[in-house]
């Protein structure tokens, strides 16, 4: 290799580096808000029974984030980048209204031991995910079909309310999101190869950070559900 190829390749993994510091700074910010918002809803009681006693409003607050994420990610090609950080964490502190019950399900105890496993899993999946030579698009590919396997059958499970189904989703839907993990780890790090700049790479990190924002949470309740020790 000769100088001129060194320097070239040295600023690429310089500006890859940077582009995935971005990503997961702003992935572990929107978690650090949904946290947050999570904990002092929960810990607010008029306001925990407002949203949660009330059946209209736990419907809407449980599917208001999903139906923001969806538009969000087919409108993110035509905001600015600004404009599109800010719809992050309009998302991220949506996702913490929807899950304030977590704190009044789970003890605090087992809320924390169930993030560190998380934590550790999100981790080693995204290294994998970042440095393994194989292409993870057609694993990827069959995992967003799983996820949207165990959606019809967690559906179908609120009328059937098989304990069995609810264990095996919850089995599964670890599995989905650990694999995912890598393949939108990879993925990010895809998007910086093309070769994209300005506004269009910057609202391609804060997509990438959403992707890997809803594994860890996926991930995160579906691990609690199997994990989490419930209050009496």
């Amino acid at each position: 290799m000769n100088f001129n190829e060194n320097v070239r390749t040295q600023s690429v993994d310089r500006g890859l580096q940077s582009y995935m510091t971005s990503v997961f700074n702003m992935m572990a910010s929107g978690l650090c808000l949904t946290g947050f918002v999570a904990f002092i809803v929960a810990h607010n009681i008029a306001l925990a029974n407002f949203i949660y006693g009330n059946f209209v409003m736990n419907l809407i607050v449980s599917f208001a984030p999903f139906v923001f994420v969806l538009i969000f990610s087919m409108k993110i090609g035509k905001m600015t980048a600004e404009a599109a950080t800010t719809c992050f964490y309009v998302f991220s502190a949506l996702m913490g209204v929807s899950l304030g019950f977590v704190f009044l399900v789970y003890t605090g105890t087992s809320i924390a031991r169930v993030f560190f496993i998380t934590a550790a899993t999100f981790l080693s999946m995204s290294i994998y995910g970042y440095t393994t030579k194989k292409d993870l698009t057609g694993i990827g590919s069959f995992l967003i079909m799983g996820v949207f396997g165990i959606i019809i059958a967690s559906l179908v499970n609120i009328f059937m309310r098989s304990s069995m189904l609810d264990f095996c989703i919850s089995i599964i839907g670890v599995l989905l999101f650990t694999g995912l993990t890598a393949y939108d780890t990879q993925k990010a790090k895809y998007m910086y190869s093309t070769g994209l700049a300005g506004d269009t790479i910057k609202k391609m990190a804060i997509f990438s950070a959403l992707n890997l924002y809803m594994d860890f949470i996926n991930m995160f309740l579906y691990l609690l559900r199997l994990f989490g020790d419930r209050r009496d």
